[in-house]
């Protein structure tokens, strides 16, 4: 975690300071906001800038969209005036936070910047086989590829491979391949030299130099342009990158750490990966199970985020009823575990009594979740099941069996051999199971009469 601290309350964000510091931040000061763009340009990023609410919030807010510069902004002030706070949030700013700080309230927004909410929580054997792999890698410099649906957890793996890596206390950068139009994504990750093209009015440091002594993560690598996988290949062979514009290489010490919810051996197949880059970054493939795939880990990450948002909401923290278990176990779950930790988290907002139940378990739109994504005449025939299947309880095999036997024969309009066939059991046992059912004066279809009958619909079927 990166705190710049930006503008002249230095004295008043003493306390600010001091408790970022004991979350692990690393915090950064700059007098205004072209120091603070000097800092961002420099490479020492910043996850999150605290501004004082005095500065320009909106020319700050400027500056880094034409710069492409992502980066969150709270902002700060020793009056309690509203309007100031409304005018630093229409500016941009993505909170306002009152000086002298509550100490909570900024661990709280440091929490929230950071992310500490991606725990790496798993209980089910499939995950746990990946883990353990990921632990045997992690102390390398190996160059790592995590693969997996959306959804899965792969930015969060690739967390905690860094932090059990020799790296663990330098920097993690993660770029977004596919959120970056292809013709600015080279200068995010090499960096641009000043008039190197339109509207690079300063030399920028890239992700990479960034990076240096720590781990880039090269999130959704699948989506990167061929033209712009050589470079990269370059990068990661010979640790030396080149800013655009540039002159000179610039040395790089880095682990790469990428990821794909693609197959990128069928992308080499058909031209839009290079395979060399592939044998580059798969040294070690981490492969995340689907959500499906790992049952065991629903209902452990079902709790783990209703205890995460009810803190989050101020409610008290409710247990998932046996209903609620199992609907979200029998759920396929297509969104893996970014979908149910949103279902989760609107369960905890919907939730009457003691306890989450089953009609909390609800979709955006408010639909059960178990009938929210099929289609009616689907949803119909699920309930139908459900209903045969209890019609089942309390009655007897030979009971099901005959009446298996008899409907099938209905179906068949009579004909022995098509219902033997039907059933998977042979004419004879068909015909002493009609016998023994005749003896006990139960009716039986005539055989023969729909022979004919039964032949032409199944032709025309």
């Amino acid at each position: 975690m990166r705190l710049l601290i930006v503008g002249t309350l230095k004295g008043q964000l003493t306390t600010a300071t001091k408790i970022a510091m004991d979350n692990g931040a690393s915090v950064t000061h700059a007098e205004g906001n072209e120091q603070a763009m000097a800092v961002l340009r420099g490479g020492k990023g910043a996850d999150l800038l605290l501004v004082d609410v005095g500065l320009d919030i909106r020319d700050l807010v400027m500056r880094l969209e034409v710069e492409h510069i992502h980066v969150p902004i709270v902002a700060c002030g020793i009056s309690n005036d509203a309007r100031a706070a409304v005018a630093a949030i229409r500016a941009g700013a993505k909170e306002y936070i009152p000086l002298p700080p509550d100490p909570e309230l900024i661990a709280a927004v440091l929490a929230a910047v950071a992310n500490d909410s991606r725990d790496l929580v798993y209980r089910d054997e499939a995950m746990g086989k990946v883990i353990k792999l990921a632990q045997q890698i992690a102390g390398s410099d190996a160059s790592v590829m995590i693969t997996g649906e959306s959804g899965t957890g792969k930015e969060v793996l690739a967390r905690y491979v860094h932090s059990r890596s020799g790296r663990a206390k330098r920097p993690f950068i993660s770029i977004n391949c596919a959120a970056i139009p292809e013709h600015l994504l080279e200068s995010e990750l090499f960096g641009h030299e000043k008039g190197a093209f339109t509207g690079a009015i300063a030399r920028r440091i890239g992700k990479f130099e960034e990076a240096t002594g720590g781990t880039l993560l090269l999130d959704e690598i699948s989506e990167m342009d061929v033209r712009l996988q050589s470079k990269l290949l370059r990068a990661i062979q010979e640790r030396v990158i080149d800013r655009v514009g540039g002159t000179r290489p610039v040395p790089v010490d880095i682990r790469i750490i990428a990821t794909s919810n693609r197959n990128l051996a069928d992308a080499v197949r058909s031209g839009t990966f290079r395979e060399d880059l592939l044998f580059r970054l798969n040294v070690v493939n981490l492969k995340i199970p689907p959500l499906r795939d790992r049952p065991a880990d629903i209902l452990e990450l079902a709790q783990h985020f209703a205890k995460k948002y009810a803190e989050a909401n101020g409610v008290p923290p409710r247990p998932l009823s046996a209903e609620a278990r199992r609907v979200l176990t029998t759920n396929r779950w297509p969104g893996n575990v970014r979908e149910l930790e949103n279902t989760i988290h609107r369960s905890v907002l919907m939730a009457q009594g003691d306890e989450i139940g089953a009609e909390a378990i609800v979709s955006p739109d408010g639909d059960r979740l178990d009938l929210a994504k099929t289609a009616p005449a689907v949803a119909h025939a699920t309930l139908a099941a459900e209903q045969v299947t209890r019609a089942l309880v309390g009655r007897t095999v030979a009971d099901v069996e005959r009446d298996l036997i008899l409907e099938t024969l209905k179906h068949c309009l009579g004909n022995r051999t098509h219902a033997a066939n039907i059933l998977g059991i042979s004419i004879r046992t068909l015909r002493n199971k009609l016998n023994e059912y005749a003896d006990g004066g139960v009716p039986i279809p005539p055989a023969g009469s729909g022979t004919a009958d039964y032949q032409r619909l199944a032709t025309a079927g």
